[in-house]
């Protein structure tokens, strides 16, 4: 089979595989040969799964009847583009060098391809340097995306948000039966000030049989546990309600101002909150957040600390597939990123980011006051 990428971005890839190796358990001598580059987007569905194999077993992490022949280069190269653009490296990965293809060759190519643009550059890199895509980039991508990837930090969890935060806002957004709900807790974290950043995502399972086309994706996502597939309507939104209320619990919820959402078609989250005590009857906790052009606040804020850095995330596969996806649409002297221009593809916990972004964005004061001043210096004994 060759380019299996290409063939994995078929729903129904991974069963026509399971059919061909089933096909082989009566003919002891037959075997099934993979040849491919890497993929010019981020690896998913089938191509995802037997590539992860073939690396742990290369690895030694696991046992496999599979002979994995992969030209990568090694960590420490992969990771830095000065090394891997430098082609006295290229010819770990190049193997058929001096016949089908020369260095020489490729080094006219990565020239013309890096002049072209960020996403050819990328494209090129897959394709020819085995490089693989953490990030896919389009020429109408949202500018954010660019730093993206460099603002990642694995230990960024919702534990570690409850845990190095004074305050965290929270984003919500989408919910329809084919649609994802999306939701993004921002905390600013006590001492530096950055803005932590941690999302989640659910989706009906019939969501998986209307939109084919991202359905391996989704179960990627849901086995990297960024995504909840449920079977239940309701379970999604008891999901998110949990959360919020465990923020909520741990006094990090703001008294005003605390949850943004997009409010068409957020009604049942709205009264799911309202039963856990997070409503607006005292203070006003729960905030539209005007959507469309009006939204361009947000976006440009978030670009802007993802450029100097004071915005950190937790480098979580959702978050990377929803960024790639974000198309942006230029409207007089303002920018939209909608679902419409995205398609098929999800964007609805980056929505919810934004949301959550918009409210940060006004600096709310910790919850109740903040601590005492006698509390602070270590004074106050309870």
């Amino acid at each position: 089979m060759d380019e299996l990428h290409v063939v994995s971005t078929n729903a129904n890839a991974d069963r026509v595989i399971g059919q061909l190796r089933g096909g082989l358990v009566s003919q002891p001598e037959g075997f099934l040969t993979f040849i491919t580059t890497q993929s010019e987007r981020p690896p998913a569905g089938v191509f995802k799964a037997e590539l992860d194999k073939a690396r742990a077993i290369r690895d030694g992490k696991r046992d496999g009847a599979m002979l994995p022949v992969l030209y990568e280069f090694p960590d420490d190269i992969n990771a830095d583009p000065e090394k891997w653009g430098n082609p006295e490296n290229w010819w770990m990965v190049t193997p058929n060098r001096g016949r089908s293809i020369t260095i020489d060759r490729l080094k006219e190519d990565f020239q013309a391809a890096k002049d072209t643009s960020e996403e050819e550059f990328r494209r090129w890199a897959s394709q020819h340097l085995n490089l693989e895509v953490g990030l896919a980039l389009r020429s109408d991508r949202w500018a954010g995306a660019d730093y993206w990837e460099a603002c990642g930090d694995r230990s960024v969890t919702l534990d570690a948000l409850l845990e190095r935060c004074d305050v965290i806002v929270c984003g919500i957004d989408g919910g329809g039966l084919d649609d994802l709900l999306g939701f993004a807790a921002i905390g600013r974290e006590k001492l530096t000030r950055k803005w932590l950043h941690y999302g989640r995502a659910w989706a009906y399972a019939v969501a998986l049989e209307r939109r084919k086309s991202i359905a391996p994706t989704l179960r990627d996502l849901e086995a990297a546990g960024d995504l909840v597939i449920v079977d239940q309507i309701g379970d999604d939104i008891d999901e998110l309600v949990d959360i919020v209320a465990t923020i909520d619990r741990a006094g990090l919820l703001p008294d005003e101002n605390a949850i943004g959402v997009d409010s068409v078609g957020i009604g049942q989250v709205l009264d799911a909150l309202s039963v856990r005590g997070i409503n607006n009857t005292e203070k006003k906790r729960i905030v539209g957040v005007s959507q469309g052009w009006q939204l361009g606040r947000a976006i440009k804020t978030l670009e802007r600390h993802l450029a100097d850095g004071s915005f950190v995330h937790g480098a979580q596969p959702l978050m990377a597939w929803c960024v790639g996806n974000a198309k942006v649409e230029q409207r007089a002297n303002s920018i939209l990123i909608t679902k419409q221009a995205s398609g098929t593809a999800k964007i609805d916990p980056l929505a919810a980011t934004f949301n959550a972004t918009d409210l940060m964005s006004l600096d709310p004061p910790l919850p109740g006051g903040g601590p005492s001043i006698y509390e602070e210096r270590g004074m106050l004994v309870v």
